[in-house]
């Protein structure tokens, strides 16, 4: 499984908006890794944050 797909699945089973840290644990990929893959995502804007620090899936 590629990374991204694991932090997708992180913030999926949480369910909840996590900070980036927690979803590198949840999803067992580097913090530094995990960064950056949230910052793709943003961009992309497959996730959103509903406050400072925390990231959770657009819902559409």
């Amino acid at each position: 499984m590629e990374n991204k797909e694991k932090i997708v699945q992180a913030f999926t089973q949480a369910g909840k908006p996590l900070k980036s840290g927690e979803a590198a644990e949840l999803a067992n990929v580097d913090k530094k890794e995990t960064d950056k893959i949230i910052k793709e995502m943003v961009k992309e804007g497959a996730l959103v944050s509903p406050k400072r620090c925390y990231y959770e899936l657009k819902h559409s």
